[in-house]
């Protein structure tokens, strides 16, 4: 049993059946196996010449017969247009009609030869036609093509009702509506006596060769059945078909019931808890081993068939793999909220919100290992909502922000070019670093739409003697007993090679807003992955 499946990504066949005028508008369908047939042998010229022509012509030779077809759900269509044809002069015009079938682009037509057999190589040859057929009918029809396997097709034949267009001697008694359509005949569609010769270009000039490779009725131009008058291709024959009455009726669809949408959920809270919490200094690691983690969960419940999924929130990159850049994705922010120099809190903020698996995900995430001299850390799921319904932590709602991890710059100091920077950031590192947070502010200004300009943010550095950036817990937390930690301290490295926040400049800052805004703000390099995170000063509460 041999099936072969064919989709239309465009949603469309465009075919007009032998023997009929462009503007009778009436499309082909099923599509006819003589078409079929004929589009293999050109996809075997055009695209895989390099198959033999013995192991070509053993597969067509199996694929003759006339086989049977699923129909999916469709409807007919056509276009109109005016086509410039001069024959009164050079504005002349003759209206031309565009029949098509209209399918779902994602649904099958499935071709069946329930008598037939391949080979291991016939089989091989078959699938890398397939793969390569680009286009079934006219060059617009785009189709995708493969070979359904053996015990798919085989469950399919047991489905009653599923083959529902099939020759007339098979169920003469069966309801539908008589189509002829045009099939291969095996007796001829192989032969030569009708193919056109064509002299040789030889000296001689007396002997002849046949025009077409190989010299197969199948093969044979329609211009040239044409030019000669004929009414059927040779090596062709027409066969009565059955096919569904209503194939072209539009399916009947179910009143639409409007769902309550449900609230877009961006915000998960745990709490930390181990025998010996990380320290704050580890907040990038922390960050990237939660993604990393959630990214294997989320595999694990999406495999189908050997396949993991990918979760652009998760990864932060899309099907191609490519990065995405409009920051909706997840931030990995852990936090030290009660300011005694180690993490006690994680959120996972995604303005884009979570899905169903994503959720899945992340109520299956509990712990995390760690070396092997450390105990693993416990995971508490506390919260998930949306942004505006918490304030705890990061999400909290101030004018007031100070660092609580590293600011790392976004790029390096540009000392030539028509975009250097002023003398006075290239001197001044400090300076400089506090110009690129105010090109983040005014990136996370323009996503937000916080209704303020720029130059009312004030930007003030976390100096402590000798002008050092001090990230200091009592900033946020009173009564905090957390060291004052410099920017160097911290881990800011990630794991794939070409990362180089260790070497990009860093510092801690004060930012005050003209009016109060909400959390969470995250701003540099590696901001997914915990590093320049701010908190509202005095205003961290546990939980």
């Amino acid at each position: 049993m041999i099936g072969i499946a064919l989709r239309f990504p465009g949603g469309k066949f465009h075919a007009t059946p032998w023997g009929r005028h462009v503007n009778e508008g009436v499309p082909e369908w099923p599509p006819s196996p003589w078409r079929l047939l004929r589009t293999l042998v050109a996809t075997w010229k055009m695209r895989v010449p390099s198959l033999n022509e013995a192991d070509v012509r053993s597969v067509l030779e199996k694929l003759v017969a006339a086989p049977q077809f699923h129909l999916p759900p469709a409807t007919a269509g056509h276009s109109r247009h005016y086509m410039r044809w001069y024959k009164k002069g050079p504005e002349d015009q003759t209206l031309v009609f565009d029949a098509f079938v209209v399918v779902s682009p994602g649904a099958e037509v499935c071709v069946c030869w329930p008598d037939a057999r391949l080979n291991g190589k016939d089989r091989e040859v078959l699938e890398r036609l397939l793969q390569s057929l680009g286009y079934l009918g006219r060059s617009e029809s785009w189709c995708e093509a493969r070979l359904i396997a053996d015990g798919q097709l085989e469950q399919l034949h047991r489905e009653p009702g599923f083959f529902n267009c099939y020759p007339v001697q098979l169920r003469s008694e069966a309801d539908g509506e008589l189509v002829r359509v045009l099939c291969a005949d095996p007796e001829t569609v192989f032969g030569d006596e009708h193919v056109r010769p064509e002299k040789s270009r030889g000296r001689q000039g007396g002997s002849k060769r046949p025009q077409y490779d190989p010299p197969w009725h199948l093969c044979v131009e329609t211009s040239q059945l044409h030019s000669e008058k004929w009414s059927d291709p040779p090596g062709s024959l027409w066969v009565d078909y059955i096919r569904p009455a209503n194939c072209f009726d539009p399916p009947r669809r179910a009143p639409r019931r409007v769902k309550p949408q449900r609230p877009l959920l961006q915000v998960v809270r745990y709490v930390l808890d181990s025998k010996v919490l990380p320290l704050a200094i580890e907040a990038l690691p922390l960050a990237e081993q939660t993604r990393f983690k959630l990214m294997g969960i989320f595999g694990r419940i999406t495999e189908q068939n050997g396949v993991k999924g990918n979760s652009p929130i998760f990864s932060g990159k899309d099907a191609h793999g490519n990065k995405l850049t409009d920051h909706g994705h997840a931030y990995y922010l852990p936090s030290d909220e009660d300011g005694d120099g180690r993490l006690d809190h994680l959120t996972i903020f995604a303005e884009n919100g979570f899905g169903p698996d994503e959720l899945k995900s992340i109520d299956c995430l509990q712990s995390l290992k760690r070396r092997e001299d450390l105990p693993e850390i416990h995971l508490l799921l506390v919260a998930i909502s949306r942004r505006d319904e918490l304030k705890q932590g990061p999400l909290g709602t101030a004018s007031r922000w100070v660092s609580a991890t590293p600011f790392l710059v976004t790029r390096h100091q540009k000392k030539s070019g028509r975009k250097r920077d002023p003398k006075e950031l290239l001197e001044n590192s400090h300076a400089f670093i506090a110009q690129v947070l105010r090109e983040e502010l005014d990136r996370l200004r323009q996503r937000r739409s916080w209704p303020f300009p720029l130059e009312k943010i004030l930007i003030e550095p976390l100096y402590r003697p000798p002008g050092v950036f001090r990230i200091q817990p009592k900033l946020w937390r009173k009564g905090a007993t957390g060291p004052a930690l410099r920017p160097i301290q911290f881990k800011r490295y990630r794991r794939k090679a070409e990362d180089d926040g260790g070497r990009r400049l860093a510092g801690a800052f004060r930012i005050v807003f003209p009016s109060p805004v909400s959390g969470p703000i995250a701003l540099g390099h590696s901001a997914h992955f915990g590093l320049g995170l701010f908190l509202p000063e005095f205003a961290v509460t546990s939980g």
